[in-house]
């Protein structure tokens, strides 16, 4: 199946293109996200330096502009946030462990409540083919639903305008809605730390062991592998004390504002049109999924006496990169979520696929009937 032509465009552009006109594009996409982070960082919103960097990333994309990170530089990013997550953690961190599974468990139910009324909705206001609707709806992992969805013959477009709208959504709103409640400081606590040039050696040893671990987790297909191959490395590392240097801040607030160019450069290419025709599922998707998981943290935070904003960053179904660094900005427990991010993830990717397809079966099957002759009676015994 050829994919929709402003998904080709971008096909094209990146494999076409001389290098000279990539880099500018390059240039000029972490030109805007720098400014939108500086902007937002520097006037002190919770996690600015990330959010700051989508809304003019995305902005721009919406504008005409081409926007484009190359993509070794996104793995890079993950190992570089995973490495800066990892830097909080120590044997404190560890003490709301025993809480975890109920937790969990609350999270995955909630996040089956998330697919199935998301798909309803997209299904039965919008119109939605019902495999689409589930793909649109699916709380995470869009690369894979894109993926899925090209290869059942979904309507690719849709899916991921719905899914980019919220995360998009969720990454800028989600900090300022905490800040509104009075959940988090007004201000982000710093990431990353000084550079010390005594503690060069240790620094260099915590990001080759992260890498390493990274890249295996990659290679074997581990969900989120370079992002969470790398925190566990730091992690341990750290968490053990072996390890005591942190990424500098520049380091880290450069990771997040490239993150940040990454999310908003999804909406390159994306004709205003196409995304006016759609924003209206994607809008009406984000409220649905937004007011499930928020009875559902709702009800974890009374029963269990947890932290408001731990809760609702990790229950939030958005990319899984933005939201552990919006728990590291927000100063919530980025063990906790990334704990919780990890398990939605692992079942959306282990359920979704398989749902899917045999979705797909049962409406090829109606097809198919749909073109038999009208039974006889004695087919009908």
């Amino acid at each position: 199946m050829r994919p929709p032509t402003w998904i080709s465009t971008r096909l094209t552009l990146l494999l076409t293109a001389n290098r000279p006109r990539l880099l500018s594009h390059f240039a000029e996409t972490m030109a805007f996200a720098a400014a939108g982070g500086m902007i937002f960082g520097l006037a002190g919103m919770p996690g600015g330096w990330l959010s700051g960097a989508i809304l003019f990333v995305a902005c721009a994309a919406l504008a005409g502009r081409p926007m484009y990170v190359p993509l070794p530089l996104n793995r890079v990013i993950f190992i570089l946030i995973g490495v800066s997550l990892g830097a909080v953690v120590t044997p404190e961190t560890l003490h709301g462990v025993v809480t975890y599974p109920v937790s969990v468990l609350t999270l995955i139910a909630a996040m089956g409540f998330v697919s199935w009324f998301g798909g309803v909705y997209l299904e039965r206001v919008h119109k939605w083919d019902r495999l689409s609707a589930f793909l649109g709806a699916a709380p995470g992992g869009m690369s894979q639903c894109v993926a899925v969805a090209t290869e059942l013959d979904a309507d690719v477009r849709a899916i991921v305008i719905v899914q980019t709208v919220r995360v998009v959504l969720i990454a800028v709103g989600l900090p300022a809605l905490l800040t509104l409640l009075g959940l988090v400081a007004p201000s982000s606590r710093g990431v990353g730390g000084d550079f010390s040039l005594a503690n060069l050696d240790e620094l260099l040893i915590l990001l080759g062991v992260s890498t390493l671990v990274a890249t295996i987790a990659y290679r074997i297909r581990f969900p989120g592998g370079l992002l969470f191959g790398s925190m566990l490395a730091s992690a341990i590392l750290h968490g053990s004390g072996l390890i005591h240097a942190v990424m500098p801040w520049w380091a880290a607030n450069a990771a997040m504002i490239t993150l940040g160019g990454v999310t908003g450069s999804r909406f390159a290419n994306t004709p205003i049109k196409l995304l006016l025709r759609f924003i209206g599922a994607a809008l009406g998707s984000f409220v649905v999924s937004i007011a499930i998981a928020g009875v559902f943290a709702g009800a974890l935070v009374m029963a269990l006496s947890l932290r408001v904003a731990d809760v609702t960053i990790a229950f939030a179904p958005g990319s899984v990169d933005a939201m552990m660094l919006l728990a590291l900005a927000l100063n919530t427990d980025p063990v906790y979520v990334g704990a919780h991010h990890f398990s939605r993830i692992f079942f959306v990717s282990l359920t979704m696929p398989l749902i899917a397809k045999h979705q797909a079966k049962l409406e090829h099957k109606v097809v198919d009937e749909s073109k038999l002759p009208p039974p006889t009676p004695d087919d009908e015994d």
